[in-house]
């Protein structure tokens, strides 16, 4: 049977977070590394069979070396996210038939959607943790005017996402052949013409970007495990 491979993305340049800390992925929260906490979700969820962690410079891969889980293969990121993506996905080992893909800066993933997100996978090929948008959305026009979108048709992407592997691929290398920029998987996807399925989360699951971020998680976290 074909394995699972989980791609744990970490090499992002944290630029908006004004040099509050060395590292986002490794700021502490909790009292443990922002890493850890997705990298022990996953684990403790048994999905993966295989881990390829991207990280950004040796200094910062020994940091996390300290906590990946294993089997891990550590692949240096590129100059973007979908850089990074396209290089994990080269790595990994024929075997693999699906795969997750995580930002790291989303520490809030929880086990029991892991599991989910895996049982979907196998039977559609695409999932992606999603919620709903609950605010009033505007395109504005070149014109200045103002066109109302159907928020009930509005979903947020967030991460995991997760693929089969000869689809995400497949999707990879049309957006290299088009020389697309994309800031999510599921957008790679959308080139193949291929559905993908959304599982609803109804629990936060912020991406850590400014320096404010920082306690507002740490209020997450208490909610989390109280």
């Amino acid at each position: 049977m074909p394995r699972t491979a989980a791609i744990l993305l970490a090499a992002g340049s944290g630029q908006r977070m004004q040099g509050a800390v060395a590292d986002k992925v490794l700021a502490p929260l909790g009292g443990r590394p922002l890493f850890l906490h997705s990298a022990g979700a996953f684990f403790e969820s048994g999905v993966a069979d295989f881990y390829v962690i991207v990280y950004r410079d040796q200094k910062q891969m020994l940091e996390l070396s300290a906590y990946a889980p294993t089997p891990a293969l550590f692949v240096p990121g590129g100059r973007e996210r979908q850089d990074s993506v396209a290089a994990a996905l080269a790595a990994l080992p024929p075997d693999i038939g699906n795969v997750f893909i995580h930002d790291c800066a989303r520490p809030f993933v929880r086990v029991e959607q892991l599991i989910a997100l895996h049982k979907i996978v196998l039977q559609e090929g695409a999932v992606v943790l999603a919620h709903r948008v609950t605010d009033s959305v505007k395109e504005h026009r070149n014109s200045g005017l103002l066109k109302s979108l159907d928020r009930d048709k509005l979903w947020a992407m967030e991460t995991p996402q997760v693929f089969s592997r000869e689809l995400i691929t497949a999707a990879y290398a049309k957006v290299a052949k088009k020389k697309l920029r994309i800031t999510d998987d599921a957008a790679a996807v959308e080139l193949l013409k291929h559905p993908v399925a959304l599982l609803e989360n109804t629990y936060p699951n912020p991406k850590l970007t400014t320096p404010a971020d920082l306690p507002w998680f740490e209020y997450l976290l208490t909610l989390q495990t109280a």
